[in-house]
């Protein structure tokens, strides 16, 4: 089994992946400053919510970051044409992870997937052919790979797809009710199919939605089903991105189709010049891949299979506290809606300080503060902010209601904790968390929030 993976296979597959990597990211860049979500998100707001623990990248908050954009946009296309391409894909990860980690109420997760292409890229023989490199320096030119290469870009999409097959599993995915709230707000698809939005087509969709999810890897996976899931997988991915508009998504997982097929069959299909792979061109450094394969890759692995299910040792449902939601692929699930009014108390009088959150926050940040991590660094925000002013003050969430897909809302933060003085923690749960059904603080939470949700429509996912 360990020698397959070290086999010699044809790279056709992983160059041609290099060159659709490099222009997606390209074209996403772009996307970015069209939409003008560099100022919207990162530059506007007063303060950043960034991951907890990298407030320190707050130092690219300034019009600098706009050539941080540009010097991205051209490692992505060097690393698309194979221009210095180790410097390009490591200037490009470094570029990407800032940016990831700098903000995340606009959190998508196809952000992550590209973050972790990144890191995968910087060690793979990517420009080995076909690209400025092997050209300018004809001596790198190779023509072979060892197997786990692709068996490693197939794990990563496998485990996007399994994992978020295994979270539908809840029962608002199950009765429809989340498709149906998906798809309320889309103008495009109530006009072009007003008779399919009814709650049949929605339930029906949910569970088709679990068996693709399911399915589509060991449908690539099998040579008899492999067209007819590149073919299910096209119509699904171009359906989302025309009635969700979910950004690149669709375009990066279809980019993984190529490790699917033989490469052989990639080969002659995209690089028709490319010569046969015969035993003379299989010759590669074996030492170097084994090394590679057992340093960096079989930890890489086995975190990827660890971080999705982590939320399973920490205390109350993922969906409700959102502890080890972040970097899995808990994709779709869940509407959220709600917000948090702080209370602000001068430790020197005793007295309460008049604090909006406006004062410090773009109107769609306010609409983020419903998850404890946001909620907690916003209390360390205005700590700060009154600190500036020579004021030592305690903050409390007064009020935190939230609601998860049109359930009745319910009081998430204790409103007696001192968020200002409890540590965040990573790895456990945090008391201060309230359960969802905790009857002591919830009677006084409003017990219908439909209305709500009718007034703010999906505008875009969060994928």
């Amino acid at each position: 089994m360990l020698k397959s993976l070290f086999k010699a296979v044809d790279n056709a597959p992983l160059i041609v992946f290099r060159i659709f990597f490099g222009l997606i990211v390209f074209i996403e860049c772009i996307r970015t400053f069209n939409e003008n979500r560099i100022n919207a998100y990162l530059l506007k707001p007063k303060v950043n919510f960034t991951f907890i623990g990298f407030e320190w990248l707050n130092f690219l908050k300034n019009d600098y970051l706009y050539v941080h954009y540009v010097l991205m946009m051209i490692a992505a296309l060097f690393v698309a044409i194979g221009f210095k391409y180790r410097w390009s894909t490591v200037l490009l990860t470094i570029g990407w992870s800032c940016i990831y980690f700098m903000q995340k109420t606009d959190y998508r997760h196809h952000y992550y997937l590209i973050w972790l292409i990144c890191i995968i890229m910087c060690f793979m023989p990517a420009d080995k052919y076909a690209s400025a490199d092997a050209k300018i320096n004809p001596e790198i030119k190779a023509y072979a790979m060892p197997q786990w290469i692709s068996f490693l870009f197939i794990l990563q999409i496998a485990c996007v797809y399994i994992f978020a097959s295994f979270c539908k599993f809840n029962p608002e995915w199950l009765d429809g009710s989340f498709i149906d709230q998906l798809f309320s707000g889309r103008k495009v698809y109530n006009k072009l199919s007003p008779k399919l939005n009814t709650p049949w087509f929605h339930q029906l969709m949910s569970y088709l939605g679990i068996l693709f999810d399911a399915l589509i890897i060991p449908a690539m996976l099998w040579r008899r089903t492999r067209w007819l899931a590149v073919f299910a997988a096209v119509f699904f991915h171009m359906f989302n991105a025309y009635f969700l508009g979910i950004g690149i998504f669709p375009f990066l997982s279809l980019a993984f189709t190529v490790f699917f097929f033989k490469p052989e069959e990639i080969r002659k299909f995209f690089l028709r010049k490319k010569p046969v792979l015969t035993e003379e061109l299989k010759k590669y450094h074996f030492k170097d891949y084994h090394i590679l394969f057992y340093v960096v890759i079989v930890p890489y692995v086995l975190l990827q299979l660890l971080l999705p299910v982590r939320h399973l040792a920490i205390e109350g449902p993922v969906m409700w506290t959102t502890e080890g939601d972040r970097l899995s692929w808990r994709v779709m699930l869940n509407y959220r809606l709600g917000t948090t009014r702080y209370k602000v108390i001068d430790k020197a009088t005793g007295q309460q300080i008049s604090f909006k959150n406006k004062e410090l926050l773009t109107d769609y940040q306010i609409l983020k503060l419903n998850t404890p991590d946001v909620i907690w660094q916003m209390a360390q925000f205005i700590k700060e902010y009154y600190k500036k002013q020579g004021i030592d003050v305690s903050v409390y969430a007064a009020r935190s209601n939230v609601t998860i897909n049109r359930r009745p809302a319910k009081r998430l933060i204790d409103p007696t904790v001192d968020l200002t003085a409890v540590p965040w923690s990573h790895f456990r749960h945090h008391d201060w968390i309230l359960s969802e059904n905790d009857p002591k603080w919830n009677q006084d939470a409003p017990k219908q929030n439909y209305k709500i949700q009718k007034l703010t429509p999906i505008k875009k996912l969060d994928l």
